[in-house]
């Protein structure tokens, strides 16, 4: 087993080496199917190990650092969490990577595209297989490099570099917090194994204690970088300047599931620090309603589905505040399957359209892209809420637990989480209709054309998870649930016992909550519905009547603006003056100062040197006199 958990991000490492290496030499055509067929074995050798009934299990491969007392191996860790997340990530980035060689068939840097892709898989498969934090950290960074790469793959664009580098500068603030974090607890376990911290930290910190909250904070800061949340989203949207089936990769299998998945890894830290779950709900529950209001005014149907991303990660960051870990990993897969499917839907149509993202020029597209309409309201329906498709059953989820959960309930996580599913299906359902009904509103000399059958594919693939996999969570029969229990269930009850609070209650089907969660489904469906395809100038009118707000919604309530004129502004200031001030008052002067001081020396002896016998005769005359002086002294 320990070869064949080694292998799983070994694969796709393979391929990006010999993209990237021998790209020159590989032909386009294979290029792509090297790359898919690293992670398409990634995804098979998962299989094996889900199927091979040994786990947990750590295999270790090699000692990494050894420094006095610090031991850290490269080591992974296999468990039914680590199994979920594998198969996921590989997956859907198999599924992605089949759909690039068709949407990137003709872009000049194809080679080096797949490279890039498989080397992103490759770092969040090590991420979610690492033992330590160390290890989890080298794929923490991995995906943090590779989504700059990918971001600003276009790089010839001023606006792709820039949203590139967005990206990589603000998860260093996030970076610099878990780093700090990992430090603390290495200080206070003398290990960074995960393993060993979750089974002693009940002995090593007291419930609810400052160390335990400190520590927490300072991961989920790491978290809040990498899985977009107020104050560290703004690179989100920003990163639509990547390839669309780059967007789909960072949004529904890597990147921003990161965060989620390190909150939930050590959920026992957290479930000890109620503070900080107060924290986590707080941020979670203004960001997704900020990033859902912020949707309902964007016209680029990537940032929109950006925009929705931050929302629905808000939920799963909501399902980790009131300790309803397996929620947020549910979440966390369904939404897996309908984001890639909304992004590489909304690739097709941009594929269909000579590139246009503004959803003002497209319109009635429905009978020129049957399958891609199709599939993509699957995934609006999933995304909305619609009964029993996967968004369904896993937000429903996440609510209820807001609500009923024994140990750390919250109402208002509950009312707020209602409100941000009705703008869910409002801007969702807007997108839909702009896109695929009315009339079409392009440029004469752009014909729309369906997608190539190797993009279709995967649309049709996607769906069909769309549709059933929220059955997983079935709550008479929650597989799901039951399968991570050992991953979560033992942390959930020793801190009840702890609470003394009662934890035992009976599995029912919700009927209650489900009834809600469709008359919210309902609302929000209705007003998109009637603004956007049954009376369209209702919606003009609204904007009119509301210039103001509609305004504030269109520019992201002006978050950027803010930050350029305050952080980004005095940083700018600052740094300056410390260039010039330190850089080239000090450092430089000195060097400077050096070398004109070398030169002025050089030219004074130079003045020496006359090509004249008798001057040298005379030299060597006064260097004798002067040296039988000294002997003399």
């Amino acid at each position: 087993m320990a070869k064949i958990a080694f292998l799983i991000p070994f694969f796709p490492l393979i391929g990006f080496l010999i993209n990237g290496l021998f790209g020159r030499h590989v032909k386009r055509s294979h290029s792509g199917l090297i790359a898919s067929g690293a992670v398409i074995l990634s995804f098979i050798f998962g299989l094996v190990l889900f199927f091979s009934k040994s786990i947990p299990a750590t295999f270790h491969f090699f000692e990494w650092i050894h420094l006095g007392s610090l031991q850290i191996n490269f080591a992974y860790h296999v468990d039914e969490l680590t199994l979920v997340m594998l198969l996921t990530v590989s997956g859907v980035a198999s599924l992605i990577h089949i759909y690039s060689i068709g949407y990137m068939s003709h872009d000049p840097g194809y080679n080096r595209y797949f490279s890039y892709l498989n080397l992103f898989t490759a770092m969040m498969l090590i991420l979610v297989m690492a033992e330590n934090l160390p290890v989890m950290f080298i794929g923490w960074e991995g995906v943090g490099l590779c989504s700059y790469l990918l971001i600003g793959f276009w790089f010839e664009k001023p606006e792709a570099a820039n949203a590139g580098r967005k990206a990589f500068v603000v998860n260093r603030i996030g970076d610099a917090a878990f780093i700090v974090g990992m430090l603390l607890l290495y200080n206070y376990f003398g290990t960074l194994s995960i393993q060993p911290i979750i089974e002693r930290a009940p002995d090593v910190f007291a419930y609810g204690s400052a160390v335990i909250t400190t520590i927490t904070i300072l991961l989920f800061i790491g978290a809040i970088g990498k899985s977009a949340q107020i104050p560290l989203f703004v690179w989100l949207p920003d990163a639509m300047e990547g390839p669309t089936p780059v967007s789909a990769l960072i949004h529904a299998a890597t990147m921003v599931t990161a965060g989620i998945y390190m909150i939930c890894r050590l959920n026992l830290l957290y479930l000890m620090s109620p503070t900080t779950l107060w924290i986590i709900g707080i941020i979670a529950t203004l960001t997704a309603l900020f990033a859902g209001l912020t949707a309902i005014a964007q016209y680029d149907i990537k940032r929109v589905l950006a925009y929705s991303t931050i929302s629905q990660l808000g939920y799963m960051f909501m399902a980790c505040s009131v300790g309803a870990f397996g929620a947020a990993i549910f979440h966390l897969v369904t939404h897996a399957f309908f984001k890639a499917l909304l992004f590489l839907g909304s690739g097709a149509v941009i594929h269909g359209l000579d590139n246009e993202k503004d959803m003002r020029k497209m319109g009635g597209l429905k009978k020129s892209m049957p399958v891609t309409r199709w599939t993509f309201l699957i995934g609006t329906a999933a995304i909305a809420g619609f009964p029993f498709l996967a968004g369904f059953f896993s937000k429903d989820l996440i609510i209820e637990s807001a609500w009923v959960n024994p140990l750390y309930n919250k109402k208002i996580i509950c009312v707020l989480g209602y409100l941000t599913a009705i703008i869910t299906a409002f801007y969702m359902f807007r997108l839909y209709y702009r896109i695929f009904h009315g009339r079409y509103l392009g440029p004469e000399n752009v014909h729309p054309h369906k997608a190539p059958q190797n993009m279709a594919v995967p649309l049709i693939i996607l769906a069909i998870f769309s549709v059933f996999a929220g059955f997983l969570g079935w709550p008479l029969n929650n597989i799901f649930g039951h399968y991570l229990d050992p991953v979560f269930g033992e942390n959930f009850h020793h801190v009840a016992e702890h609470l003394k609070v009662d934890v035992s209650h009976h599995a029912g089907i919700p009927i209650t909550f489900w009834i809600i969660s469709f008359a919210c489904f309902i609302i929000g469906w209705f007003f998109a519905w009637v603004f956007f395809l049954l009376a369209p100038e209702t919606s003009v009118a609204w904007k009119r009547a509301l210039p103001g707000l509609f305004k504030t919604l269109n520019r992201k309530f002006y978050v950027d603006e803010f930050y350029n004129s305050t952080i980004v502004a005095t940083g700018k200031v600052l740094f300056t003056r410390i260039w010039q001030g330190i850089d080239l008052g000090f450092i430089d002067a000195i060097v400077n100062g050096i070398g004109a001081w070398s030169v002025a020396l050089g030219r004074m002896c130079s003045k020496l040197t006359t090509g004249y016998v008798r001057n040298y005769a005379l030299y060597i005359v006064i260097g004798i006199i002067l040296l039988l002086w000294m002997i003399q002294k």
